[in-house]
């Protein structure tokens, strides 16, 4: 490393992943002093270099193994101090094992208890959101207020290229601020305004333009406030962000930096410190996991001036540990303006070579005497092409693979272990093997895997997966195995892809009553089923049905089918075959189910029907009037009858994205009137999501259904847009009621601990199907 062209925090952390031992020491003398102020508010005494020691030697086991930051060591290091005086509080409390803290993830904001729902506030949020370079230089210069010049070595540019980078950065937060206020749906005469915001800010707008803000922001409170905020965003920073990466007591670190001026201790203070985790009490030292063992190997090239020590792997008794996630925050959106990228200087660049991260979820829930589904997804964020990738799974106690069928599915996906992108598995011992060829530098790929859960599987550990190429070993576990409640998935894939769900009611009021009329048109005090003798609605005009109704289904530009599900439901017990007809045909095809659930409503027994119709729906001309007849149904008053089709498609328009799609028929109402599903293997915080939601036996003029994502109640698209009455007989592709059947969607962020909540406080509804897209980590 040369003393004119010092290595950014990046090539160092890059340095130390390639073997180059020395390198973390000069990652230690940067931002020791950072680490030791935030310890000094939290801990007193000596108890001070034992939490800095122990949060050094966990970045360096995650980054020996692939894992931790890519450039943003500063504020990656705060979270693990806090998170490291956090664990060893619980410890000393007897809250928590040590095996249980080596499984913790730092790359996940640590939300203080004290600070709860700071998380959430849209300058969080904004912050979290955005590249991890980005983020870096903003908390250099704004939360720590360093001047540029003082930043060139960090980041590895001139005091001129930190400038820039810093003012792209500002301009990306505003547009992910002003990003979170449109997706929330704000009032119509608004949207146009704050599309204005961000030039606005800037001095950018034409005289006319700025106006039109002018005179919007004056009447309008709510703009008014983001245009205050966004003209601030420095202050936000400090106020929002800088509490939440520091804690409650970010000032006294602030005022702690800023009195120290020390660059570090060096080589010897990094000796000393480590060796306190050699002598600590067992209890707080295996809290450090096999970090020491790594750190160890460190500190020897440190002070014996050789050749730089190759860290390799753990020895082979560690047990496995969760991959962090491919950053430390989470995913960007599409940015309006990209940093131009600085390249690093040339001089003593290591060797281009893979850098493999792997995670591993059960898709929405494994439950208790349920087929399920688990997602291997990996991603290469090296410089170079893997070697051929070979994936080990294990799956749990309970959990098997089930069997190959002899059919498989269009695009790829498979209904067991099978072909996707390029992977082919077949069962392994307890689980898999699954191989691929080389993935290329920069790409991601996914397999899932279909699994059945034993009825008395027992709850605990999660699957986990070893993958190797060549040189390359990375290891991951989910956090969550088998559950007692929950929704498992159907059908899981990754691409460009988007869910889709249209349906309709096969029962309606009896039209010659003139009230009927205005129910149908969503009119009147009388648009409850349970205020009509519910007959069959037959509306294709062909003899030869008896109750039909239609729905209208638009596929995106471009867009083909990847999976198709139908699901139908009415009264009664016994649930027979369903009739359906695609645009374009003049007669009906059979579908008979392949699966059916009973509930118990306060009507009496009910069913969910569901059968997979890829085949058909892909091979059919997809858009335009979708018809459904003839499912098995009950009149009378408080009955329901009606279908649902579910989607999921491909879209080019759309980001790479995961889509999953969850069936459960619960009950939601009477004794449990709020109902929460796990959300597992999809991309936490701050990600974009699109959900259809299927529910039966809703009643519009019953208030108080509601849903969430984690954020607060979400508004329907359609109906009466109402968020405390959802479920009010609206379904996609139709115009007008459709008496006990929704077909919803609803549009979020996901949170980092993401689950579907419904809730109703007067109504009890059978709750159907969920499919979700969400924007998947870059």
């Amino acid at each position: 490393m040369g003393v004119d062209s010092p290595q950014s925090d990046a090539q160092l952390l890059q340095a130390v992943r390639d073997g180059d031992a020395a390198a973390f020491g000069r990652l230690y003398e940067r931002h020791v002093a950072a680490a030791r102020a935030l310890a000094r508010q939290l801990v007193r005494g000596a108890e001070v270099e034992d939490v800095v020691a122990e949060s050094f030697t966990k970045i360096l086991d995650l980054v020996g193994r692939g894992g931790g930051p890519d450039s943003g060591f500063r504020t990656y290091l705060l979270t693990v101090v806090r998170r490291t005086v956090y664990d060893r509080g619980r410890v000393e409390s007897r809250q928590v094992s040590t095996g249980e803290i080596e499984l913790y993830d730092p790359g996940v904001p640590f939300v203080d208890p004290a600070l709860v729902g700071l998380e959430k506030s849209l300058i969080a949020r904004a912050f979290l959101s955005l590249p991890e370079r980005w983020r870096a230089v903003l908390w250099h210069t704004e939360v720590e207020r360093s001047k540029p010049a003082d930043l060139t070595s960090l980041l590895g540019l001139s005091a001129n290229g930190v400038a820039a980078l810093a003012y792209r950065a500002r301009e990306g937060l505003r547009q992910a601020y002003l990003q979170m206020h449109l997706n929330g749906v704000p009032q119509h005469q608004c949207r146009p305004v704050l599309g204005k915001m961000g030039a606005y800010v800037r001095g950018g707008l034409a005289r006319r333009d700025s106006k039109v803000v002018d005179e919007h922001v004056s009447a309008c409170e709510e703009c008014h406030g983001v245009l205050l905020e966004l003209a601030d965003v420095d202050r936000g920073l400090r106020v929002m962000v800088g509490p939440l990466i520091a804690g409650p007591l970010f000032g006294g670190y602030a005022m702690a930096l800023a009195k120290s001026g020390a660059a570090g201790t060096g080589a010897g203070g990094l000796l000393r410190v480590l060796g306190r985790v050699r002598h600590a009490p067992k209890q707080q030292a295996a809290m450090a996991g096999g970090a020491a063992v790594t750190a160890a190997v460190v500190v020897l090239a440190l002070v014996s001036g050789s050749e730089p020590v190759k860290v390799g792997a753990p020895p082979a008794v560690t047990p496995p540990v969760a991959q962090p996630p491919a950053s430390a925050w989470p995913p960007p959106p599409t940015p309006s303006e990209e940093p131009t990228q600085v390249p690093p200087p040339a001089k003593g660049e290591p060797p281009a070579r893979a850098r493999l991260r792997a995670t591993i979820d059960p898709l929405g829930a494994l439950v208790r005497a349920q087929p399920g589904i688990v997602g291997l997804r990996l991603r290469n964020h090296g410089r170079a092409p893997s070697e051929n990738v070979v994936a080990f799974v294990d799956l749990p106690e309970g959990v098997t693979l089930i069997p190959p069928a002899r059919r498989q599915h269009r695009g790829g996906a498979l209904d067991p272990v099978g072909t996707v992108d390029g992977w082919a598995c077949r069962p392994s011992g307890s689980g898999a093997r699954c191989d691929r060829e080389p993935l290329a530098a920069g790409r991601g790929t996914a397999v899932f895997l279909r699994v059945r859960v034993a009825e008395q599987a027992p709850e605990g550990a999660g699957p986990a997966v070893r993958v190797e190429a060549g040189p390359v070993s990375v290891r991951a576990r989910a956090e969550e195995g088998v559950r007692t409640t929950g929704a498992p998935a159907r059908f899981a894939t990754d691409g460009k892809v988007a869910v889709r769900a249209i349906g309709n009611s096969l029962l309606s009021c009896s039209e010659p009553d003139a009230a009927c009329s205005e129910a149908r048109w969503r009119q009147g005090d009388r648009r409850d089923n349970d205020l009509w003798p519910m007959t069959a609605l037959d509306r294709d005009g062909d003899p030869g049905t008896t109750a039909s109704s239609a729905a209208r289904l638009s596929l995106p530009k471009g867009g083909q089918v990847v999976w198709a599900g139908l699901y139908w439901s009415a009264g009664g017990e016994q649930a027979g075959p369903i009739r359906i007809r695609p645009p374009g045909r003049r007669s009906y095809l059979t579908v008979r189910p392949s699966e059916v659930t009973t509930r118990e409503l306060p009507i009496g027994p009910v069913y969910q029907a569901y059968a997979d119709v890829s085949g058909l729906v892909a091979n059919a001309h997809k858009n335009g009037s979708w018809w459904a007849a003839d499912a098995p149904l009950r009149e009378g008053v408080s009955h329901h009858a009606g279908w649902s089709l579910v989607l999921i498609v491909t879209d080019p328009a759309e980001p790479y994205s995961q889509a999953v799609v969850l069936d459960s028929a619960a009950v939601v109402g009477g004794e449990s009137r709020r109902v929460r599903m796990p959300l597992g293997g999809l991309s936490p915080a701050a990600s974009p999501a699109r959900l259809k939601l299927v529910t039966w036996e809703g009643d519009a003029d019953l208030k108080g259904d509601r849903v969430s994502l984690g954020s607060g109640s979400l508004t329907p698209a359609g109906g009466d847009r109402d968020a405390a009455n959802v479920f009010d007989g609206s379904s996609s592709g139709v115009a007008g009621m459709t008496f006990g059947t929704d077909v919803d969607t609803v549009r979020a962020e996901l949170g980092a601990d993401p689950g579907l909540t419904i809730a109703t406080d007067q109504d009890v509804v059978l709750f159907g199907v969920a499919a979700l897209s969400v924007r998947a980590r870059s």
